[in-house]
Parts: structure tokens; sequence; C-alpha cells
């Protein structure tokens, strides 16, 4: 399959003067602002309503998606989004909410957070959940606030953070933002945390760890109950990255593990529209210990049947503790609906297979590339993945010209270079939602790319993409000179 190579112009330079694509009547004073009059133009195209459809039509076939092709991005699981949550988010009931609106008259959407809730707390085993955070970062900030707040409740000055060194780059950044110190924790030869690297930096100073599980080189942890315990004698807490939660919902519950906070990225576990700044959603689950710290508002069930927002900390003894209010409403109503269409369709069984077929896959992707490729770390993986450029010495090719060159075989490219713990890492999840036939064809091309390579044909793959409608850029020069507006 070949991706569209066809240009397309800049939204401006389609401007025609007069063209317009509604009807509005003429202007009979002149506009002003104060006592200023308006300029005669602001520099916005002029253009008819087709041109404007057509333009922005054009736009989205030049992108990948996951409605056209696989998207194997690591660490980021990009997967299908079920339709019928789309169809349920847009009942009217639903989509004509307003968070302002009197709570008597959204009873159904209250309830319906309500029982989310409850889902991700008996998912997780665990005591409380804060529905507010926008995403997985602003999760893990809240997260890192519940145990801040609980440390300075029993007076305790403590600032040290433990986070090993293949974490997220957010895990560090949250702990750095709080004002905690971050040392860093060694990675062993297997990928997973180096005890002895742990237990020499654990001390009475020691705030909390901040642990992915599986982390960030697809792999589980198999010490973290071990390390829970370790950290919790110290009187610190288990911070817990819950991004790769997908891998393990209805099979693991982390409660379980001794974790004390986890935020879940919604799009990545329960399939819900990717975040990047928009429809994001990170409810974080909390133990015992943190639970009454957690953010308001909060969504409560009052004996008569009927559910309230607590607003504030006076409105409810329960929540005196809280650290009230994060963020201006409560969560992101669109993404709560579509994770509980998602999670009632499945059910339990259902969620225990999803998180199955997901390691499922990423295993059948390391059988198939093995024997060719280079594996990071032997064994089987979790949910994705992780090679790196080992097999490639001597041909000229890298870890970014593979990527490039699965662009023209009309898939988007792995995550590349992260983790930055193994040299030229390539990060491979395919996810629950790809069947045999996508897996095949994509092993097929990746075995074809590599044997190319070794057969000399290196100069080619570094040329790539060719069928793409941009080649080859300066990715550097992008990064360091970008090009923000344009100019006539």
């Amino acid at each position: 399959m070949r991706v569209e190579t066809r240009a397309e112009p800049l939204i401006f330079e389609l401007d025609a003067q007069g063209r317009s694509g509604v009807d509005l009547p003429e202007v009979t004073v002149t506009p002003k602002v104060g006592d200023a009059p308006l300029r005669e133009t602001i520099g916005l195209p002029e253009l008819s309503e087709p041109t404007v459809m057509r333009h922005y039509t054009r736009l989205s076939q030049l992108n990948m998606s996951i409605d056209s092709n696989m998207y194997p991005l690591g660490s980021c699981t990009m997967k299908h989004n079920p339709r019928l949550n789309e169809k349920v988010v847009r009942l009217p009931g639903f989509a004509r909410a307003h968070p302002l609106q009197p709570q008597s008259q959204v009873q159904g959407a209250l309830g319906l957070i309500h029982e989310l809730a409850n889902w991700l707390t008996t998912l997780t085993n665990t005591h409380a959940v804060a529905m507010s955070p926008s995403a997985g970062a602003h999760g893990e900030l809240c997260g890192m606030m519940c145990i801040q707040a609980a440390l300075r409740d029993r007076g305790d000055d403590r600032k040290i953070v433990l986070v090993p060194e293949s974490a997220h780059g957010t895990n560090p950044a949250t702990a750095a933002t709080l004002g905690f110190k971050v040392e860093a924790i060694k990675a062993n030869d297997a990928g997973r945390v180096d005890m002895a690297s742990f237990k020499e930096k654990l001390n009475d100073q020691v705030a909390a760890i901040m642990l992915t599980n599986p982390n960030t080189c697809g792999l589980f942890e198999p010490d973290i109950a071990t390390i829970a315990d370790l950290i919790h004698e110290v009187g610190g807490y288990f911070y817990c990255d819950g991004a790769n939660y997908n891998a393990l919902m209805g099979r693991v519950r982390p409660g379980d593990l001794g974790i004390d906070a986890m935020h879940i990225n919604l799009h990545k576990t329960f399939s819900t529209p990717h975040g990047g700044g928009g429809p994001g959603a990170g409810p974080v689950v909390l133990s015992e210990a943190l639970a009454p710290y957690a953010p308001l508002p909060a969504v409560v069930k009052d004996d008569d049947g009927t559910y309230r927002l607590v607003e504030t900390p006076q409105d409810d003894p329960r929540f005196a503790k809280s650290l009230g209010r994060i963020k201006a409403f409560h969560g992101q109503m669109g993404m709560f609906i579509r994770t509980l269409s998602y999670i009632l369709s499945h059910g339990a069984d259902g969620l225990y297979q999803a998180s199955s077929d997901a390691v499922l896959n990423a295993n059948y992707i390391k059988a198939g590339l093995s024997d060719v490729m280079a594996p990071s770390y032997e064994g089987a993986c979790m949910h994705e993945a992780l090679f790196d450029e080992h097999a490639l010495k001597d041909t000229g090719v890298t870890t970014l010209d593979m990527a490039k060159a699965l662009i023209d075989e009309g898939f988007h490219p792995m995550t590349i270079y992260f983790p930055l713990v193994v040299k030229g890492a390539m990060l491979i999840e395919p996810t629950e939602t790809e069947d045999k036939i996508t897996l095949d064809r994509f092993i097929s091309v990746m075995r074809t790319l590599v044997a190319k390579a070794k057969k000399g044909g290196g100069e080619a793959i570094k040329n790539t993409p060719q069928h793409a409608f941009l080649k080859r850029l300066d990715e550097t020069a992008a990064a360091r000179n970008p090009i923000l507006r344009w100019e006539p």
C-alpha cells in the first residue's frame, strides 16, 4: 500500500478575494473598538465553502491513522476506538449536558461517573479514585500531590523520589515540578529494576518511588511486591505509572501489589480517543493511605439514591483533607462515557481477553522477528516488543532509516530511540485490536527491509520515504529553526 503523494497548498495560498462560505448582510456603519476603527482586513484567506471542505478533507487523507492502517507506536498504544462508544457518547442526554447545569438535571451523568469510578477501583483493588485529571501527566501530578499532602500531614519533609532509568520522562519531571529531588535507579541486564541499586538508595529521606509496570521496555517487574514492601518500610509511598495498565487489565490488581497511587490513561487501556492535548483523561486510583487527600469535585451517592458533587472540603467531612480542585470541571465527560461503554460491552471476561490479546500480539511479533532483528532482552515481553539496532550493524542503515522505510509500506513507524536505556531502540506495540493477517504483513515488511539492508540495499532505504507527501526532512533544522508563521 502506498500513501498519498499529492502536495496540498496552505489554506492561505487558496485565498481568492471576494469568496465567502456564508452570506452576510451589508455593513452600513464603520465597526469600531472604542474610538478606533477596525482594520479592513486581518489577513485571513477568503474561501468558498467547497474549497474549505475539500482542503481539510485532502489534509485528512494525508494523515496516517488507526482507521486506515496499523499504528505500532510502542508506549503510546494507538488502537481502534470502537464505534459503539462513539454512538453512545452522542446520545442527546450526554451530548447536550453542560457542566454548569443544576445537579438535579444531570443525575444520569453523575451516576455514570460514579459507576465508572467503582469499576476502576474494583479492577485495581484500590480505595478511591480521582476522576479530575486531564491526562496521564496530569494524573501523575495529582498522585504525587496526594503523596506530598500525606507527608506534610504527618509533618514529614522528606524530598527524595526514586525513578528507574527507563521511566517515562514525565515521571522525573512531575517529581521535580513538586520540589522533590530525583535520584535514578539503574536497570539490570534483564531490563528490570536493579534491586541492589534500589536498596542502596533506600533511607528515611525517600518520599516515594515512581515505577512503571510493565516498564517502558515492555517487561513485567517481578520484584514489584518486594519493592512496595521495602518502600513502605522506610515510610515512603509507591507511585505506579499506569500508562501500561492495558497489559494487566483484568489479570492483575495493582492494589494487591502494594501500590499507593496509579494513573490510568483511558485512551491506552479503555480505547478512548488519544489525548495529545485534546480529549485526554487520566483518573488516579489511590490506596487507603492516600484516599483522604484525593482532589475535588467528587461524586457521592446519598442514601436516597441521588448523586451529588462534593465541591469543597467543607461540603462533606469525608473530604476534609482533600487537595481541593485541580481542574476547572470534573474530568472529561466524553472520555468517561466512552470508557464505561467499553467496559460494559466487554465485561470482566472481555477485559481479561483484551489484555491477554495485547500481550499475545506483541509476543507474536517478537517471535516473528527475533531471528533477523535483535531483541533487547531475552524471554517473553508484555504488550510491546523491544528491538535495538545491533542487527543492522555494518549495513549503514539506522533505526531512523527503518522507521522512514515503513512509511512507504503504509505503516506508521514504531516508536524509535525510546526507551533511552536501549541503543537504537525500536519499540513496537501492535495492541490487541490487530488481527493475525495484519501482524503477518508487518512482520513480512520488517523482514524484507532487514534483508534488503544486509544485502547492500542500505542506500535505497536511507532515501525513504519516496511515496509520502513529504520526503526525508532535516529534522535537526526543523527542531532548531521552526517556521511557525506563513508569510505571503
